[in-house]
């Protein structure tokens, strides 16, 4: 009975579909569940309260130069109904060599704290999850690293007269983030037919797209044409460089 309770499970598409996304929900809670066996091993060793005087600096990724004057917010992370709720902890900014001090206030009940690295044009903004007893053994060493940005600009040109229906979508993607959402992006074009996809459709497109992606890093630009009922995908990669224009063309 048991091999043909095997097949059963793995013969059928539908099954092995129920199972990917029974192990894809059980992955998903499974932090929660280890914050959870943390707090419950931890409550004797650690206390969730009082302060904890942090010490650290925030540098470039990639020169190790220190980033004076970022701003950094802390949230510790309590579970509630089974849930990881935020909860402010305190903000604090690094000097101008890069350094900061903070008294942080700890949050009763939180064993984890979301030390969050605003961003702007110059940096990216990223999220660091520490653990409370890493921050009591490295407190007065603490490190964080943000990825610079750089200018990118994607021309887009239409050469071709027929047919008149012509479709393009645009999307890239920097070190494996959709650069969508990366930072925002300007549009300077003709014939742009949507408000929530980059999409032209025939006319005369002369577009101009401007963003910032990571510097030193290989930023995968994709367009899609559809042309006479077919689809035909086009790749173009650039590593972006430092403090320089940067420009990837189609013409089509």
């Amino acid at each position: 009975m048991q091999p043909e309770k095997r097949r059963f499970l793995y013969s059928s598409k539908e099954n092995k579909k129920y199972l990917i996304q029974y192990y894809l929900l059980i992955l998903m809670k499974n932090k929660i569940y280890t914050i959870l066996v943390m707090s419950i091993l931890l409550s004797g060793c650690v206390k969730t309260s009082g302060k904890l005087e942090i010490k650290g600096t925030v540098t470039d990724e990639s020169t190790r130069s220190p980033i004076p004057g970022r701003n950094v917010i802390v949230q510790g992370l309590v579970l509630n109904n089974n849930k990881l709720v935020p909860v402010d902890a305190g903000e604090f900014s690094t000097d101008s060599s890069g350094s900061f001090a903070y008294s942080l206030n700890k949050i009763k009940d939180a064993y984890h704290y979301n030390f969050c690295l605003v961003g702007d044009s110059d940096y990216s903004y990223t999220t660091e999850e520490l653990a409370l007893p890493y921050l009591h053994r490295n407190a007065k060493y603490l490190a964080f690293s943000l990825n610079k940005l750089s200018d990118l600009t994607i021309l887009i040109f239409r050469k071709s007269i027929a047919p008149p229906v012509d479709t393009l979508f645009l999307s890239w993607r920097t070190d494996g983030i959709d650069g969508r959402t990366l930072y925002p992006y300007k549009i300077i074009n003709n014939g742009l037919n949507s408000s929530s996809e980059l999409r032209w459709i025939g006319g005369n497109v002369k577009a101009t797209v401007k963003t910032r992606a990571y510097a030193d890093k290989m930023t995968i630009v994709r367009w899609v044409l559809f042309r006479n009922g077919r689809g035909k995908e086009i790749i173009d990669t650039i590593t972006c460089k430092r403090d320089l224009v940067n420009e990837v063309h189609l013409i089509y």
